[in-house]
């Protein structure tokens, strides 16, 4: 995160608190078609305030958002992943009685998005006076106000308290004018893409915020409907005569102009940021993350060049993708872009660039430990079974034993996790939704397959959607570097559709590299195989490894992954049913590389009570001790060698 100089006032804990409008974006995943024949949707936080609070917070300002939600999964889905992103949610009420906002939104062509607003009674327009804290806005910095929340007495009273006490306290008052017609009751339901319609009676609300503001923000129809003229110069003038305020006139592709003191007689006579030609892909929410960015700038002291710039590059990133608050950039991301460009007009499509949006804006946080219980053999377990003649049904109650024995160690801690097979463990992952782990797995590679092939279908994208979100993709590859050059084509080929297709649908991938199978394992082995993966552009979030035989290996590989990807989550170690004391003294030769931050085992802690239980020999109780027993004498042994016990 950025280090942001925030000595003009230290008393303040929040640097904007924006109002007004949250809802679910649904977006169409069909592109260049009409609403009424799209098929499926993507789902993400939006309403212009919402945006912002999540744009400035991926900028690194503490941001605040200030809404009603629905007392239902939508109004909960919003209030968790603007926590996610790091925006403080205090101001989030729930509103028992109506439900959140929804808004359905397909892209047709090129600046053609028909939208839906579902909006009838929403939580978030019964907004009033009452949800406005005096001491949270005395709190921030700035509050940022919406034009759609005048258009009702109920919140526009809300917005006019917040900026009253903005101003009393000393802070900033922020207006995104934010025109959407239909939401003053100005076009019909379908008419949700329409920017302007002239109106008297919304000039002459918004007109009344003018004298009250520090910053106004908005485009050339949404300035004309603020000052009630008939064209953008007049508009201009005519808010200057009511307002000292810094004048921010969005232009689309023509990037903005700000404007300080008198208008003159020429639109251009302000300062430009620097712009950046790209692709137009999605002009949706380009507008809030085009705020974001020049918010970063101008509550953070620098030059109205500097705050245009930066807004003028949140909003091309932006417009080059799909939805509206996932697709804006990180403070890494943004700096990343400023210094180096793209060879690509359309960003989506900048691997370098995509690599920092996905590492820096995870759906989940940094896990600095983890100590996962592997339960995803098929083919091991499946032997046991026939071996003794029981049903393969129970290998899936089997599993389902693995889950509580790791949950009784874990007992809802951080740091935990479970490996678990789509094949035998469908009950098993219900299960482990419930209990608190920090980390699920789920392998993806048909078992013992070399050259590497998919479980179920080799288009494993289709697969993939399937899975819950914060379910990560393992696949295991039998790869060495000597191995003959068409096998590793062929494995370094699937490998990479299996990495395009985790950024594609969203899900973290752990690769797991089992060399010492297929050849001698030297000090430069594994890392060899690990650079030959970054060279196809394969960046998992995880690398799984088997233990290493001495430190200088460790070494390699912790200076491939520094070298190829900084954003990388790390190491965890395999077993391959080594006994415990062998695991034990793996674990503490692993404190030379800080990449590896636990382990996932699996045959050590529940090869015997699998046997037995299956046999007979031992009852359910039992067989979860023997394996809690295991798997706590393990995570005991990893917390030593990290002194974290």
């Amino acid at each position: 995160m950025p280090n942001i100089d925030r000595r003009e006032s230290p008393a303040k804990s929040l640097d904007v608190i924006t109002i007004g409008r949250s809802s679910v974006d649904l977006y169409g995943q069909q592109l260049g078609t009409r609403l009424e024949d799209t098929a499926s949707f993507a789902k993400s936080v939006g309403g212009c305030p919402a945006n912002i609070a999540i744009g400035t917070a991926r900028l690194g300002l503490r941001s605040a958002l200030i809404t009603r939600v629905g007392d239902e999964q939508m109004g909960r889905f919003i209030r968790e992943q603007s926590a996610r992103e790091g925006v403080d949610v205090e101001g989030i009420k729930t509103d028992k009685d109506r439900l959140t906002a929804l808004v359905l939104l397909a892209i047709e062509a090129e600046g053609v998005s028909p939208m839906i607003f579902v909006r009838t009674d929403c939580a978030d327009m019964a907004l009033d006076e009452g949800d406005v804290d005096e001491a949270f806005v005395r709190s921030s910095r700035a509050v940022l106000v919406s034009g759609t929340h005048f258009s009702r007495p109920n919140t526009e009273a809300a917005q006019r308290k917040a900026i009253r006490i903005a101003k009393e306290s000393g802070g900033k008052v922020i207006f995104d004018i934010d025109y959407r017609p239909n939401l003053w009751g100005l076009a019909g339901h379908a008419e949700g893409f329409e920017r302007y319609v002239k109106s008297d009676r919304v000039s002459a609300t918004l007109k009344s915020v003018l004298p009250d503001c520090d910053l106004i923000v908005g485009t050339e129809e949404e300035i004309m409907i603020a000052s009630g003229a008939d064209d953008v110069l007049s508009s201009l003038k005519a808010i200057r005569a009511v307002s000292p305020a810094t004048i921010v006139l969005k232009r689309g592709a023509m990037g903005c102009i700000v404007y300080d003191g008198p208008i003159s007689d020429d639109l251009e006579d302000g300062v430009v940021g620097d712009g950046f030609p790209i692709e137009v892909y999605n002009v949706l929410g380009a507008g809030d993350a085009f705020m974001s960015g020049f918010l970063r700038g101008w509550l953070t002291g620098e030059d109205h060049k500097t705050c245009a710039t930066w807004a003028n590059a949140c909003g091309a990133f932006a417009v080059s993708r799909l939805l509206c608050s996932p697709e804006y950039p990180s403070w890494e991301e943004l700096t990343f872009f400023l210094k180096n460009g793209s060879k690509h007009r359309a960003l989506r499509k900048d691997e370098a660039i995509n690599h920092i949006h996905w590492a820096t804006n995870r759906k989940q946080a940094d896990i600095p430990l983890l100590m996962a219980l592997a339960c995803d053999h098929r083919m091991q377990l499946v032997d046991v079974a026939d071996e003794l003649k029981v049903p393969h049904d129970r290998i899936s109650a089997f599993k389902r034993l693995t889950v509580e024995a790791a949950a009784r160690v874990s007992q809802g801690r951080p740091g935990y996790g479970m490996l678990i097979d789509e094949r035998f463990g469908r009950d098993a992952f219900f299960d482990a939704a419930t209990k608190g782990f920090s980390w699920i797995g789920r392998p993806v590679e048909l078992p013992g397959s070399k050259p590497l092939r998919f479980e179920f279908s080799q288009d494993i994208g289709s697969q993939l959607v399937e899975w819950p979100l914060d379910h990560c993709i393992k696949c295991l590859c039998f790869y060495h570097p000597d191995d003959p050059d068409t096998l590793k084509t062929e494995q370094q080929e699937k490998l990479r559709t299996l990495f395009e297709a985790a950024r594609r649908v969203g899900r973290e991938l752990l690769v797991e590299i089992i060399a010492g199978k297929n050849g001698p394992l030297t000090d430069d082995t594994v890392s060899t195989a690990l650079q030959e993966l970054y060279d196809l552009g394969i960046k998992p979030d995880w690398w799984k490894l088997e233990p290493q035989a001495s430190s200088a290996a460790w070494q390699n590989i912790e200076a491939v992954i520094a070298r190829n990807d900084e954003y990388c989550r790390g190491i965890v170690l395999l077993g391959l049913e080594a006994p415990t004391e062998d695991l034990v003294k793996a674990f503490e030769a692993t404190t030379v590389a800080p990449s590896v931050k636990g382990f996932a085992v699996g045959r050590t802690i529940f090869v015997d009570a699998a046997r037995a239980w299956m046999a007979g020999k031992i009852d359910d109780e039992a067989a979860i001790t023997d394996m809690a027993s295991r798997f706590r004498e393990l995570t005991d042994a990893w917390l030593r060698t990290r002194s974290l016990q």
